[in-house]
C-alpha cells in the first residue's frame, strides 16, 4: 500500500505521562489490536521517558515495560512496534532485550543540540537490523542551522530517518516550516516530525511540516500524550484524507478505537489546561507538567510559576529534579 504520509502511533508510549505510567498489559493489546485493525504502520511501546524509564525520577510503571512491549508484538499482525531510547536512561542491554521481543524500529532521542550521544544506540540499532529513528526534542531552542548540522551527526551514525521534536508544543508553523525545509535541503533521508499541542497547534503544525517536505507525523490517539498531547491520530488521518493525502488508515476504524478502547481509560479528557498552556508559552518540556503539578501541591506554590522559572532556565529533559529545586526555592520567595 502506497502511503503518502506515514504516521506513528505514540500513545502507548508518550501517552504514558498521562496514564502515570499505568497501562496495563490488557489496555496495550486492546489497545494495539484496534490499532493494527484501522491499518496504523508503526505503534510505539516504551515508558513515557523511553527504554529503563521506570525509575523514582521519571516514574515507576505499574507494568514492566517489556511485558507490554513483548504483548504489542505478539498481538499486532501487520503494525510495527517501535521503541523510544533516551541515552543516559536506556542502556545497550534494554536495546537488544527489546530487539530480541521482536520490536522493529528504535528510535533514538536526544536534546536538539546533543546528537552526539545517540551514536552508540544508533550503530546498535543498525547492528540489530532495527529500522532506525534519530529523534531530536526541544527543537523549539535551536536554529535551523543547528538542527542541520546535529541531524547530520545522526544521519552519519546510522539514522534512517531524522525527527524534528517539538516536545513543549512550543513552535509556530512558519518555526515548523523553516526547520523542515532546511532539514529536507540538507539531508537525504526521510524527516519526520512529532508536536504536543500546548499551545493548540499539533495538526497546524503537522501539516506546516507535511507540506514542507515532512513524510512521516506522530500521532497520538485520543491526543493521549504529556502536556495536552499529541497531533491527535484520528484528526490528523482525517484531515489528511480531505486533502487526499494518503496515510493507509481506516478513518471510521481509527475513530472507533479512539472512542470505545482509549477514551474509557483516560484518567481525565486531554485537553488545554492552563498547566499545559504555560508549557507551549514558556518553552519546557511536555512531560515536566506532570512533576511540576505534584511539586506544586508539596511545596504549595503555582505550578505555572515553577514552569515559568523552569522555562527561564532552558531546562530540558532528564532534568526532572530541577522542578523540586525551583519549587523550594520559590516557596522561600
Amino acid at each position: 500500500m502506497k502511503r503518502d504520509v506515514i504516521i506513528t502511533e505514540v500513545a502507548l508510549r508518550d501517552g504514558s505521562h498521562a496514564m502515570r505510567h499505568q497501562f496495563t498489559e490488557e489496555q496495550v493489546r486492546a489497545a494495539v489490536t484496534g490499532l493494527d485493525e484501522a491499518n496504523v504502520p508503526y505503534i510505539e511501546v516504551t515508558h513515557g521517558d523511553g527504554l529503563g524509564g521506570s525509575t523514582i525520577q521519571y516514574g515507576h510503571s505499574l507494568t514492566d515495560e517489556f511485558k507490554l512491549i513483548e504483548a504489542a508484538v505478539e498481538t499486532a499482525k501487520n503494525a510495527k512496534i517501535a521503541v523510544l531510547s533516551l541515552p543516559g536512561i536506556a542502556t545497550k542491554p534494554n536495546i537488544k532485550r527489546a530487539a530480541d521481543l521482536g520490536v522493529s524500529m528504535l528510535r533514538v532521542a536526544t536534546h536538539v543540540t546533543e546528537a552526539d550521544v545517540s551514536l552508540q544506540h544508533l550503530n546498535l540499532g543498525k547492528e540489530l537490523g532495527l529500522e532506525t529513528v534519530g529523534f531530536l526534542m526541544m527543537s523549539h531552542m535551536a536554529e535551523p542551522s543547528k538542527i542541520v548540522e546535529q541531524a547530520k551527526i545522526m544521519v552519519n551514525g546510522g539514522a534512517d530517518v531524522i525527527y524534528l521534536v517539538d516536545s513543549a508544543g512550543a513552535l509556530l508553523p512558519y518555526q515548523v516550516t523553516e526547520r523542515i525545509k532546511a532539514l529536507k535541503q540538507e539531508i537525504d533521508v526521510p524527516v519526520g516530525f512529532h508536536a504536543h499541542n500546548n499551545l493548540s497547534l499539533a495538526v497546524a503544525n503537522s501539516l506546516a511540516a507535511i507540506e514542507a517536505g515532512a513524510e512521516r507525523i506522530d500521532g497520538s490517539i485520543r491526543c493521549l500524550g504529556a502536556g495536552a498531547g499529541n497531533t491527535q491520530t484520528e484528526v490528523i488521518a482525517s484531515v489528511l484524507d480531505k486533502m487526499g493525502i494518503q496515510t493507509g488508515i481506516d478513518i471510521y476504524k481509527i475513530m472507533d478505537v479512539a472512542e470505545d478502547v482509549i477514551a474509557p481509560i483516560l484518567p481525565q479528557p486531554q485537553e488545554i489546561t492552563r498547566g499545559s498552556l504555560v508549557l507551549g508559552y514558556a518553552g519546557v518540556y511536555s512531560s515536566f507538567l506532570l512533576h511540576a503539578n505534584k511539586a506544586s501541591e508539596k511545596f504549595g506554590v503555582d505550578a505555572r510559576d515553577i514552569l515559568m522559572e523552569i522555562g527561564k532556565r532552558k531546562a530540558v529533559g532528564g532534568q526532572e529534579d530541577m522542578i523540586l529545586e525551583v519549587a523550594a526555592e520559590l516557596q522561600q520567595q
